[in-house]
């Protein structure tokens, strides 16, 4: 434990005694984001992801010193376990190279050197790789194993016989392979070719090769998805002279006749073994830091996806474009209740111009709708310019074109069957949509995080790591935000801390069956939720309706006294925070001292200054305070945009080589890397992220390949 502590504080630039905390914490059964807001005094205030990196590095590092003893354990089993093979195991600080050290002792699959090996020719590929003969030939040392029984008819069958065995030692040196590790993946090529004369979106590769440090996670997974769709030929280039040099200035001794014998295996050995080996492991390992970069991003992109500010309290009109079978129709309250569904025919091939605007002008005004969210798929373009037309006959109503992806798999979901069992499937993508504009987080939890489009490859990447990473970023915003037990529903709450799926559907069961909760302890009264679940859970739940005023903050209930006596000494009162009348708290507390207060309120300094921000801001919702959604009236086309142009948009994704940018004309403009700013940028997620709004000057435009290019640095100048 004590090591464990040592290696990640060193790691993390942590003090020992934090590290030491966070680990007791995740062991007891905690989670990260009760970790991260509720125990602050215990780990000096690191935030959510750097605990979750914390306890990613915390389980390698264990997965690593269980495979340290399973390989020691093995090793002495054989009874080969030495003192200089302890030494080495306990200081292997990877997985490759403890794998490495095993090597030589695993079991393998029946070779040409353990055929060899049966036939009693150890004895002389020792004797041979010793090379300390220095007079004879090899054929008279050879000859004294041949045996017809064993299969060894002939001189040359023994020295093939010890040849194979030498080659297959001196791939199993861990030291070697070690160095020919390096030596590749420092000086080596990725190279691709052309494995097919057919076009394809592949052709960037069909002659290409580059120094893998300086490979880009994006390229590599581009290769991978090409060699894999058959558009490719993929191989590791490295110098065999140098590599060969390395393995001979490990085994070779000079002035011996078997000299020439071992430089020969040791040839053998890095085309026959030692290449094919590395080469699939170096292409894994590209393979596995691209993947982990990817999710990475993706995680990145997805947060403020998630955070993206609500239209709240806003009568909401849902366009899901189509066009031969119709453009669907949802119209949702301020809450996301459902009012009315319709279908209207706008577009191709009926162009029912004059009877849509009837039927949505009359949905309007009936229910009074402020906001209209288009869809961005099939017909996205024709519909925006449809109601763009409408509103100039209804003032006072905007729209939003936003991203639908995943709202058909919600759609046709067991959640959403519940949700709406006696509504057609089109519908309630319409109904989806919507309230995408009203509170994205509560609506996207309920898809699968890799359908909200936000990613790269992520159909390559590995399944469950993908969904360990984004189900981790869905919990942190969704426990950032907080959650109203008496509106949220069953799949919101299941990424609540210390809650699943079961208690989840459970907390909405028991609210359907007893009314509306109206105080956080009633929590306990839910089955399957016990003191630990309440623990974890209690803080990141809201109850606007609760005659405590606490119940709508993120304090915690275990903090309720703390609060209480941080007002009392204050002058202040629970009354005073519900009427909003706690202006000069902050004023006050900087006059009696942090330190005081904490004494006497029985709490850290951490703690209090969050107790202080939630009772000066009762249920703040942190997407408050990010720029609004961009809402419009109008509606633009590619063929409206000119060179130099400045205009405003939406960050839409983020990836390895720039931005893509929503500007209003149905065609997201590329802002490169090179183009975001007037420094140096090694990444584009260092200066924006999704849902960001900039400002970005046009570049050209492409219409016949759908391309806009957009600079951020010249609209800045």
């Amino acid at each position: 434990m004590e090591r464990l502590i040592s290696q990640l504080s060193a790691e993390f630039a942590q003090k020992p005694e934090h590290v030491g905390n966070v680990i007791t914490l995740i062991d007891e059964g905690n989670t990260i984001p009760f970790i991260a807001r509720y125990r602050k005094e215990l780990h000096g205030s690191m935030d959510d992801s750097l605990l979750r990196d914390l306890a990613d590095r915390l389980q390698y590092l264990r997965n690593l010193d269980a495979r340290r003893a399973e390989i020691t354990a093995s090793i002495d089993g054989q009874g080969k376990l030495t003192d200089e093979l302890v030494k080495a195991i306990e200081e292997a600080s990877t997985l490759a190279k403890l794998e490495d050290i095993y090597r030589p002792y695993k079991q393998k699959r029946r070779t040409r050197a353990t055929i060899a090996r049966e036939k009693g020719l150890e004895p002389l590929a020792e004797l041979l790789f010793a090379q300390e003969l220095k007079t004879g030939t090899l054929e008279e040392l050879a000859a004294e194993y041949i045996d017809a029984e064993k299969g060894v008819e002939t001189a040359a069958d023994a020295l093939q016989g010890a040849n194979d065995i030498i080659a297959e030692n001196i791939s199993d040196n861990a030291k070697i392979r070690e160095q020919l590790r390096t030596f590749m993946s420092e000086y080596g090529l990725l190279v691709s070719e052309a494995a097919t004369e057919e076009d394809s979106v592949y052709r960037l590769y069909y002659e290409f090769s580059e120094n893998i440090p300086r490979l880009q996670s994006h390229r590599i997974l581009a290769i991978n998805r090409g060699e894999k769709e058959k558009f490719l030929k993929v191989s590791i280039d490295a110098d065999p002279v140098d590599s060969l040099k390395i393995i001979k200035r490990n085994v070779l001794k000079h002035n011996s006749i078997s000299t020439a014998f071992v430089a020969g295996a040791a040839d053998d050995s890095y085309s026959r073994l030692i290449f094919p080996s590395l080469e699939r492991e170096i292409r894994n390992n590209l393979t596995d830091i691209a993947s982990e970069q990817a999710i990475k991003m993706f995680a990145l992109n997805l947060k403020p996806a998630l955070m993206q500010p609500p239209v709240k309290n806003m009568v909401t009109m849902g366009f899901d474009p189509a066009y031969r079978t119709g453009c669907k129709i949802a119209v949702v309250d301020g809450t996301g209740k459902l009012l009315e569904t319709s279908v209207v025919y706008p577009t191709a091939p009926h162009n029912k111009i004059i009877e849509s605007k009837a039927v949505l002008t009359r949905m309007i005004k009936k229910h009074g709708v402020k906001a209209i969210a288009i869809g961005n798929g099939t017909a996205s373009k024709e519909s925006e310019i449809f109601i763009s037309d409408m509103l100039k006959e209804v003032p006072g109503v905007s729209y939003m074109v936003v991203n639908e992806a995943g709202a058909s798999v919600y759609s046709a979901s067991k959640l959403a069957a519940g949700e709406f069992p006696a509504l057609d499937v089109s519908l309630r993508s319409a109904v989806s949509i919507a309230r995408r504009l009203q509170d994205p987080l509560a609506e996207l939890v309920k898809i699968d995080p890799k359908s909200i489009g936000v990613g790269q490859y992520q159909h390559d990447m590995p399944a469950a790591r993908l969904d360990e990473s984004l189900g981790n970023v869905v919990e942190d915003c969704v426990n950032a935000v907080g959650v109203d037990m008496n509106t949220a529903s069953p799949a919101l709450l299941s990424y609540v801390s210390g809650l699943t799926a079961a208690t989840a559907n459970n907390i909405v069961s028991y609210r359907d069956e007893n009314g509306i909760y109206s105080s956080r302890s009633q929590i306990k009264k839910v089955p399957k939720i016990g003191a630990k679940a309440f623990e974890q859970c209690a803080g990141f739940l809201r109850i606007p309706e609760s005659k405590n005023i606490l119940d709508n903050t993120g304090v915690h209930p275990e903090s309720y006294k703390a609060a209480e006596k941080v007002l009392e000494i204050c002058g202040f009162s629970l009354k005073d925070v519900a009427s909003g009348k706690v202006a000069g708290l902050r004023e006050k507390i900087s006059e009696l001292g942090a330190e005081k207060i904490a004494e006497f309120s029985g709490v850290g300094i951490p703690t209090i200054n969050d107790i202080v921000g939630e009772l000066l801001k009762p249920g703040r919702d942190p997407r408050d305070e990010l720029p609004p959604a961009m809402l419009r009236t109008d509606v633009m086309d590619m063929k409206d945009l000119m060179a130099g142009m400045v205009m405003r948009g939406t960050v839409r994704n983020v990836i390895d080589f720039g931005a893509f940018v929503d500007i209003g004309v149905h065609q997201d403009g590329l802002v490169h890397v090179s183009e975001l700013c007037n420094r140096f940028v090694k990444h584009p997620s260092e200066v924006v992220k999704v849902g960001d709004v900039v400002n970005v000057e046009v570049l050209s435009v492409d219409a016949g390949k759908k391309r806009i290019s957009l600079s951020m640095k010249r609209a800045q100048q």
